[in-house]
C-alpha cells in the first residue's frame, strides 16, 4: 500500500517514476519501493531533495502525509 498519496500524486502530475526517485536520491528502485510502501522510512533530507528538485511549490507538510496515521513529517 502506498503510504504518501500527496507525493505520489505530484508524481504522477509531473511524470515522475519511482525510477527517478532512485536516480535523484541515488538509492536502489527496491529502496525507493519500500520507503514508499512504509516499510522504511524517508530521511528528511530525502523529502527535501525530492520537493527541492522537482516541486519548490509544494510544502514538506504536504508531501509528507502518511496514509497511515495521517501524521505529516513536521509532527515526526
Amino acid at each position: 500500500m502506498e503510504m504518501y498519496p500527496n507525493l505520489i500524486a505530484e508524481l504522477k502530475r509531473n511524470g515522475k517514476t519511482y525510477e527517478d526517485i532512485s536516480n535523484l536520491l541515488l538509492i536502489s528502485i527496491s529502496t525507493v519501493n519500500e520507503k514508499m510502501n512504509g516499510r522504511s522510512d524517508f530521511k528528511l533530507k530525502e523529502f527535501k531533495i525530492i520537493k527541492n528538485a522537482w516541486f519548490p511549490e509544494c510544502t514538506l507538510d504536504y508531501l509528507g502525509v502518511r496514509k497511515d496515521d495521517n501524521i505529516s513529517l513536521s509532527n515526526n
